[in-house]
């Protein structure tokens, strides 16, 4: 099961999320909480409470780094 929360700090949003990312609704929970940050110019995914990933949770990340307007060089998480 994933936790998602979404705090918003002037352009930035913070999306912390707590658990697991190994079900497609739990990836489908994490893509939905990101795409709907329209108005925030830097998106930040706290993964530091993620206890496990599996491969539908990994594809997702990939695809959230690619539907980034401006992708970084290298996923960083804090």
């Amino acid at each position: 099961m994933l936790n998602v929360n979404v705090k918003n700090i002037g352009e930035l949003a913070v999306v912390e999320c707590e658990g697991r990312i190994v079900q497609s609704e739990a990836a489908f929970k994490l893509r939905d909480a990101v795409t709907s940050q329209t108005d925030a110019r830097i998106v930040v995914l706290e993964l530091s409470e993620v206890h496990a990933i599996e491969g539908g949770g990994l594809g997702m990340l990939v695809f959230l780094q690619r539907w980034a307007p401006h992708p970084f060089p290298a996923v960083q998480s804090l």
